[in-house]
């Protein structure tokens, strides 16, 4: 897509391959690029290098910041110390776990960045499984279980493990991502992923002193490829933006090379000292937190560094090992840049994964459309056979597939046809709708014995089983039967037997019979599948074609991809 006239917003857009994207957009006159940030300074800056650097130029630059993956009340602060309060934790898992709704959506930082700047463009440069998986599950656990061996679990210890699993938090950040692109009119959502270890394999020597492989570096890699085919799944989603990513797979660099304190975490390294005459002995326990003996320098450490942008700060010595042939070797944000702008323009670099997954996973084949038939056929010689229907089993899910297959067996056990159907009573079809399910205790068994629920025909009785699959039972014992709550158990699941929702079944079956009749009878190309010839001249009431069609053209759960 063109790139001129565009508003763009990057996130991660400070940071060094952010920095490098955003001099590379501007070749082609966007609009608008609006770098986000973690931080207020760093986007504010990241403006600040752009005006300076194009003093003349017709594009606006534009500053937002804050944590994207928390609420706006915390966007601002240091996630560490959220989790350290009670209520907020409590209340960050909720937001994660519960079912995502207006509430969730409107605090969301992501949401409101995305939906108040309305971009046509989306960068995504943050190391999402960075930012996700730094909270590391595996000591918090461990902690838990040394002290559950003493039956005393410090409070608030198992809530923190809750929220410190990873794909939970990633399912909620690309949903609200999803919601934000569709909600805002975003065209192009374009991920600069990663591969978490720089694309070296489970031999990567390079750990933060934990087991090799280090088993929080593959957390991230697992959360990276995780995010992958989610935004695989994402751009096969109809009615959303085009969806890419590219995964760098060797050390990003470099953003400058300098001599000055070297930071950890954002903060200079306090440089201690131990006298040798203060020596300890190699005997006892070694206890992590004596420092006896132990002094405080007054300066910082100060070197001479690369400096890498988000993969931190190396010494000379440091970027020569890595960068080594054979080892994480390099690839320059710039190259990077020139990829990425060069897929928005419509251009194929072979380098968007998600296009390769495309290619390379194995869809639907010719074989097996061909063997469908034979095995249909197969399964109604059976059918015959046994004198039974082959109906719902509800393994497969949504509740609403069973509902909806045995509503449209129903119907075709009174009328028969799509014809007979829009011709008949929807009251007089309630009434034999229930009789028939009060007679036939097979089909009725059937209905309860997979967790659906029957509303009868006056709408104040209803028949159920053991189990019921709606409404969704998490932590509630019982939930109250309102007008609202029963209308929408009935959507999502319940055998609706109430004249209203064959006035329903009609609107449905009459949008099929108008869709086919406008079809020209005398185009008998490819162009066109749902002819009336599909659907046997409305002499039938095919259960599966049906609920296909309901599927696709008024749940949009098509696929445009094969």
């Amino acid at each position: 897509m063109e790139i001129e006239g565009k508003k763009i917003l990057l996130l991660g857009g400070w940071g060094l391959v952010g920095s490098a994207i955003a001099n590379e957009l501007m070749k082609f006159s966007p609009k608008e690029i609006i770098i986000s940030s973690l931080r207020k300074y760093e986007a504010e800056d990241g403006v600040n290098n752009l005006k300076k650097e194009y003093p003349n130029t017709s594009t606006d630059f534009k500053a937002a910041w804050g944590n994207i993956f928390v609420r706006k009340d915390w966007k601002d602060e240091d996630f560490g110390k959220v989790l350290e309060n009670s209520s907020d934790r409590k209340a960050f898992i909720s937001d994660v776990f519960l079912e995502l709704d207006d509430n969730i959506l409107k605090n969301s930082t992501l949401y409101s960045i995305i939906t108040e700047n309305k971009p046509d463009i989306i960068i995504d440069c943050i190391n999402t499984a960075t930012g996700i998986a730094y909270l590391d599950i595996y000591s918090s656990t461990a902690k838990a279980l040394k002290q559950m061996e003493h039956g005393d679990i410090e409070e608030g210890l198992a809530e923190k493990i809750i929220a410190s699993t990873y794909i939970p938090q990633l399912i909620r950040h690309v949903q609200i991502m999803q919601k934000a692109m569709i909600d805002s009119g975003v065209k192009m959502y374009f991920k600069v992923g990663t591969s978490g270890t720089g694309g070296m394999g489970f031999n990567i020597p390079y750990t933060h002193s934990e087991e090799r492989p280090s088993r929080v570096l593959l957390s991230k890699t697992a959360v990276a490829g995780a995010q992958s085919l989610l935004l695989f799944l994402l751009a096969r989603t109809p009615n959303g933006p085009i969806v890419k990513e590219i995964k760098p797979t060797a050390t990003i660099a470099w953003k400058k090379i300098t001599y000055d304190e070297v930071l950890r975490k954002g903060k200079p390294i306090k440089l201690v000292d131990m006298n040798i005459n203060s020596a300890k002995d190699i005997s006892g326990d070694l206890v992590f937190d004596d420092i006896s003996g132990i002094t405080e320098r007054t300066d910082n450490y100060r070197s001479v560094f690369i400096d890498t942008g988000e993969n931190g700060i190396f010494s000379r010595a440091e970027f020569e090992a890595i960068s080594s042939l054979g080892q994480m070797e390099l690839v320059t944000p710039e190259e990077i840049a020139s990829y990425l702008v060069f897929e928005i323009r419509g251009g194929n670099s072979g380098r968007d994964i998600i296009q390769a997954l495309d290619a390379s996973t194995l869809g639907p084949t010719y074989r097996a459309g061909l063997l469908r038939s034979s095995a249909l056929e197969q399964l109604r010689k059976l059918e015959l056979e046994n004198g039974i229907e082959s109906l719902a089993f509800e393994q497969l899910g949504p509740p609403r597939l069973a509902k909806l297959l045995f509503e449209a067996n129903i119907i075709k056990h009174i009328c028969g046809s799509m014809d007979n159907f829009l011709a008949s009573d929807s009251k007089e079809i309630s009434k034999k709708a229930e009789e028939y399910i009060e007679n036939s205790e097979k089909i009725r068994s059937e209905m309860l014995s997979v967790g659906l629920i029957i509303l009868l025909s006056d709408g104040k009785k209803y028949l159920r089983g053991r189990d019921i699959k709606i409404p969704v039972h998490k932590t509630e014992m019982a939930l109250p039967l309102t007008d609202s709550n029963v209308d929408k158990w009935c959507e999502e699941g319940w055998i609706d037997l109430r004249p209203k929702n064959f006035d329903d079944w009609k609107k449905l079956i009459k949008m099929i019979m108008d869709d086919a009749n406008a079809k020209d009878p005398l185009n008998t190309s490819s162009r066109f599948v749902y002819t009336k010839q599909y659907w046997d001249n409305y002499e039938t009431f095919n259960e599966g074609k049906i609920v296909a069609w309901v599927f696709e053209n008024i749940d949009q759960g098509w696929r445009f991809k094969r």
